[in-house]
């Protein structure tokens, strides 16, 4: 048995490249989770050599560095200092929005300055996610200062004309979207305030019949929930301000307005034209918020082209019915752990808290149900970057995804809906047994080897019970797992990194997962992955089994 247990446990299971067919599930072979812990203990108990007490930071044992679904802040004028965001940091923020639809471009840059100073503090990668505005459909303006009532079954015509409105018309400054309507579609004012319908339409104008009743003031925005715009849905605003984001090193872009696939292609060819050379690309993310990204396969191309998904439920909330919007993030979700992208669920998430120090109970059974569902992570807007309780709304967050997380129910749902890996790849094969193995031996961790975080987003996609330690050579890498759920990324120089010694990269795979906290007993173990030749995309081609206290523990044929 002891044999048995070196090899299978601790003396490097090796998974090559041979494994390109389906991964093998180690339960065939009777390697079930009592027999796991029966060789993991045979072994560990039978070494004589006693081993240094493995010493671990109590800061990194907190709840804060125990979670897996991650958290965004967006920060404004409630947040924009370094002691704020540092809070905000240490409540639980993974990744900070920095949303570029209001202040100026030194503005952002100084908070991106700050957010570097304090992951420099922590020694703790934090992703900075740049959010562009997109196009703003809105009205013209009225004569009447107030605006007018509009009355329900009245007609009401939009049009060309500059001339200032009154209670029979009024500017569109929008020729796409007149183009676009046909009778029957509908078009939404003040975010649904006011509602009408096309009932004809000619030459620059739309003629509507008025269905919901109300007042249309000036500029007041609009929304067309039933016509895809021939538009891009990059303004010169946006255009310059994604320049802008490339030259200061944010680490994701979000993008507005997204109506089909092609949005995505066309920000990732300006991207490529506008990043400045030797830099590293930031990730794109969609924000789906237009009904349009639901017609036919659109939302899975969607999300085969992005890097990440934000489900923006204002506006999305906005252009469907309200009792659509939970099918719909469920559908959103579903699609992005299928294709292993990570996937944030936003908007009103704590309104309340803007005024108040605590929530509802209906806003913290709604972010419950984001994690419940799998999302990757859950945002905050106003609350923390304009609210009276920035700190409180993200340590609220923090408590709620730790009493979920805590909730057996939640594994169950994660398990239940855990997607399928069957590309056949050799990396595929070892992201499965690396889960199985670390299941069995009750691993503290799956630590993951890996120069673009490929490999650690793999493991993510299966969501595994032990915590993902993505170690990697490039900064960039590690800011941009800040988004990925279950990760806990670490930048490890590539001097400090001895590829051509695979024992002394698991040496440091032992001393991170310390530095860590995600091992503390000399009996903790850790299963490892990598890839050889180390750098080579996808490349995931051996496993280990190792104690985490080090060289000392480990078997002399390592």
């Amino acid at each position: 048995l002891f044999r048995l247990a070196c090899k299978m446990r601790v003396a490097c299971i090796y998974f090559l490249a041979s494994l390109a067919g389906p991964a093998m599930a180690f339960t065939n072979l009777g390697f079930n989770s009592n027999v796991g812990t029966a060789l993991k203990n045979s072994y560990l108990d039978s070494v004589s050599t006693p081993a240094p007490q493995l010493v671990s930071d109590n800061f990194k044992n907190s709840q804060r560095w125990r979670k897996k679904t991650k958290q965004l802040a967006t920060l404004g004028p409630a947040s924009s200092s370094f002691e704020m965001i540092e809070k905000l940091f240490l409540a639980g923020s993974d990744v900070f929005r920095l949303n570029f639809s209001h202040g100026e471009h030194d503005q952002k840059k100084e908070l991106l300055d700050i957010i570097r100073q304090v992951e420099e503090k922590y020694d703790h990668p934090i992703a900075v996610l740049g959010d562009l505005q997109g196009p703003k459909l809105r009205v013209g303006t009225f004569a009447n200062p107030d605006g007018e009532m509009l009355q329900k079954g009245q007609t009401f015509r939009f049009d060309l004309d500059e001339t200032p409105g009154t209670n029979q018309r009024v500017l569109l400054p929008h020729p796409e979207i007149i183009e676009a309507s046909e009778v029957g579609h509908d078009l939404l004012i003040d975010d649904g305030k006011v509602k009408v319908t096309v009932i004809a339409t000619g030459p620059g104008y739309l003629d509507c019949e008025v269905v919901v009743p109300g007042k249309i003031k000036d500029k007041k925005g609009v929304n067309t929930p039933d016509s895809i715009l021939q538009i891009s849905c990059l303004t010169p605003k946006d255009r310059v301000d994604l320049e802008y984001m490339l030259g200061i090193g944010v680490d994701w872009v979000a993008l507005s307005f997204v109506q089909r696939p092609e949005d995505i292609v066309e920000i990732k060819k300006l991207i490529m034209e506008f990043n400045p050379e030797n830099a590293f690309p930031p990730n794109v993310m969609a924000k789906i918020e237009k009904p349009s990204c639901f017609d036919g396969d659109s939302l899975e191309k969607i999300v085969e082209l992005c890097d990440g998904i934000m489900v923006a439920r204002g506006d999305l909330g906005v252009e469907c019915a309200p009792e659509d919007v939970p099918i719909l993030q469920k559908i959103i979700i579903d699609e992005c752990r299928n294709q292993g992208k990570p996937v944030v669920v936003a908007t009103q998430m704590l309104e309340s808290m803007i005024e108040s120090p605590t929530p509802t109970r209906a806003e913290a059974s709604d972010a419950a149900t984001a994690i419940y569902d799998g999302a990757d992570a859950i945002m905050l807007s106003a609350e923390s970057a304009a609210g009276m309780y920035p700190e409180e709304s993200v340590l609220m967050q923090q408590r709620i995804i730790n009493r979920v997380e805590g909730d057996p129910h939640y594994s169950t749902y994660l398990q239940s809906n855990r997607p399928k890996i069957t590309d056949g790849s050799s990396a595929s094969a070892i992201i499965l047994a690396a889960r199985q193995i670390a299941r069995n031996v009750d691993a503290k961790a799956i630590v993951s080897f890996s120069v673009s975080g490929a490999t650690a987003r793999m493991a993510s996609k299966k969501r595994p019970e032990q915590p993902i330690l993505a170690i990697s050579p490039l900064k960039e890498s590690c800011r941009k797992l800040a988004m990925s759920w279950g990760i806990y990324p670490e930048y490890c120089p590539m001097e400090n990194l001895n590829t051509d010694n695979f024992r002394d990269m698991l040496t440091v795979a032992c001393e991170i997962a310390n530095k860590k906290g995600l091992s503390s007993q000399e009996k903790d173990l850790l299963v490892v992955t990598a890839g050889f030749p180390f750098g080579t995309p996808g490349a995931a081609n051996i496993i280990r089994v190792i104690p985490a206290a080090g060289p000392t523990y480990w078997d002399a044929t390592l």
